[in-house]
C-alpha cells in the first residue's frame, strides 16, 4: 500500500494534467513565466516531455483523449524526421517519449517506424574516432561543434539500445556502449561528480578541453548533470549488464545523495564557491532532484540485494521533498516549481520546467506501482514491474 503522500502526489499530478490538456493542449511547453508555460518549437530538445507526461497518464488512466493529444503532438514532430539539420543528439529525449512510448503502449507499427528512424538518425551522429555521439549542429555562425559531447547524452542512448533489440542490428548497441564508455572515461570524476561538457578533436578523438557548460565553472558540479549521469548510466547497465556502468551510476548517486541530505530542493550546482554573493547564486533546481530520483529508483531494482533498499529510499525521499516543497499553486501550469534552466545564461531561474514535471510524474507513478518501460525498451513488461 502506497503511503498517503504518494497517493496524494498521484492525485495532484492527474488533476493538473487534466487541466493542462486544455491549458497547454498541442503546444510544446518549456519553462513557466508567471505560472504559465512558454511554448517552444517542435524541434526544441524538450518537445518530448509533455507528450511523455501524457503517455504516463494514459498508461495509468486509460483515457483515450490523453493518447489522442499525445499523438497530435507527435504528428507535429514528424516533419523533423525528414529534416535532420534541425535535430541533434536529443532525438533520444524527443522520440523515446513520443513514438517509442506510443509503440510500447499501443503496438502501433507507425510509431515503431518513427522511433527506428529517429534511432537511425541518432546513430548517424556517432563519431568513430572519439567513440561519442556528437551533441549539436553548428546552427549559428561557423563555430565547429563536431567535437562537443554533453552528459545529457546518456539519456539518449536508450533509444539506440532499444533499436538494436527491436531490429537485431548490433550497430546501434555498439555505438551506445562505446559512447557510454567514453562518458565513463572522460566525464565521471573520482569523487562521483560529473563534467558537463567535453570537447574532442573530431578527427583524432583526442580530448581538447573540458568545459563548465551549465555549471558554475569547469571543475564545479552541475547538479542536473549528475542526475543525467545517474539515470543514464543505470539505463546503460540495464541493457548491457556491464558492471562498470552500475558502479558509476551508484557512485554518482552516492555523491548526489550526500549533497542533498539536508536540503528540500538541491542547488543548481553543488560547488558554488563559499565567498560568492548568496542571493545571486543560490538557485534551486527541482528538475535535478526529479531526474536523480528516477535514477535512484532504477538502481534500487538493479543493485545487489543488500543495496537496493538504500537507493529506493533515496529516490523516494527526493520525490517526497519535491512534493512537499516544490509543488505549485492550483493556477500554475507546472507540476513543480523551483527549477533552474540555465544559470550561466541567466534564463529560466527558479521556475517550472517541463522536464522536471516529466520525471516527477514518472517517479510518482513508480511509487504508486505504475511503471512505464519507455527508457528500458520493454526489457521488463509492465506487469512484472508492478
Amino acid at each position: 500500500m502506497a503511503d498517503n503522500w504518494v497517493q496524494a502526489a498521484k492525485t495532484y499530478i492527474e488533476a493538473k494534467t487534466e487541466r493542462n490538456l486544455t491549458a497547454i493542449g498541442t503546444g510544446f511547453p518549456h519553462a513557466t513565466k508567471a505560472g504559465k508555460y512558454q511554448l517552444a518549437e517542435p524541434q526544441w530538445w524538450t518537445a518530448g516531455f509533455w507528450p511523455g507526461i501524457l503517455w504516463n497518464n494514459f498508461h495509468a488512466t486509460k483515457q483515450q483523449k490523453v493518447a489522442d493529444l499525445a499523438q497530435k503532438l507527435e504528428k507535429q514532430m514528424d516533419p523533423l524526421l525528414r529534416d535532420p539539420a534541425k535535430l541533434d543528439h536529443d532525438m533520444g529525449f524527443m522520440w523515446t517519449l513520443t513514438s517509442l512510448a506510443r509503440y510500447d503502449l499501443t503496438n502501433d507499427s507507425t510509431a515503431k517506424t518513427n522511433a527506428l528512424l529517429a534511432a537511425t538518425l541518432l546513430l548517424g551522429r556517432f563519431n568513430s574516432a572519439g567513440q561519442y555521439l556528437e551533441a549539436w549542429n553548428s546552427w549559428q555562425g561557423a563555430a565547429d561543434t563536431s567535437g562537443i559531447v554533453i552528459i545529457d547524452s546518456m539519456m539518449n542512448v536508450s533509444l539506440l539500445y532499444w533499436a538494436s533489440e527491436e531490429t537485431g542490428d548490433p550497430r546501434f548497441a555498439v555505438a551506445a556502449t562505446q559512447h557510454a564508455e567514453t562518458i565513463l572515461r572522460e566525464f565521471i570524476r573520482d569523487d562521483g561528480s560529473v563534467h558537463h561538457m567535453v570537447n574532442f578533436n573530431s578527427e583524432t578523438g583526442e580530448v581538447i578541453e573540458k568545459l563548465g557548460g551549465q555549471g558554475f565553472a569547469e571543475m564545479s558540479s552541475w547538479s542536473r548533470g549528475c542526475a543525467w549521469a545517474i539515470y543514464g548510466l543505470a539505463i546503460a547497465y540495464s541493457y548491457t549488464k556491464k558492471p562498470e556502468f552500475l558502479a558509476a551510476a551508484s557512485k554518482v548517486a552516492d555523491y548526489f545523495i550526500l549533497h542533498t541530505l539536508d536540503v528540500a530542493v538541491p542547488l543548481w550546482d553543488f560547488r558554488i564557491p563559499a565567498n560568492t554573493a548568496k542571493t545571486k547564486y543560490d538557485y534551486p533546481d527541482s528538475s535535478a532532484a526529479a531526474i536523480a530520483a528516477c535514477g535512484c529508483l532504477l538502481i534500487g531494482r538493479l543493485a545487489a540485494p543488500e543495496e537496493q533498499a538504500f537507493y529506493t529510499k533515496a529516490g523516494t525521499s527526493l520525490l517526497q521533498r519535491l512534493f512537499e516543497h516544490a509543488t505549485t499553486a492550483a493556477d500554475d501550469q507546472a507540476l513543480i516549481g523551483h527549477g533552474t534552466g540555465h544559470w550561466p545564461e541567466q534564463t529560466n531561474l527558479d521556475t517550472g520546467l517541463i522536464y522536471g514535471d516529466y520525471f516527477f510524474t514518472e517517479g510518482i507513478y513508480q511509487l504508486n506501482g505504475i511503471y512505464n518501460t519507455f527508457w528500458l525498451g520493454g526489457q521488463w513488461d509492465h506487469e512484472s514491474l508492478q
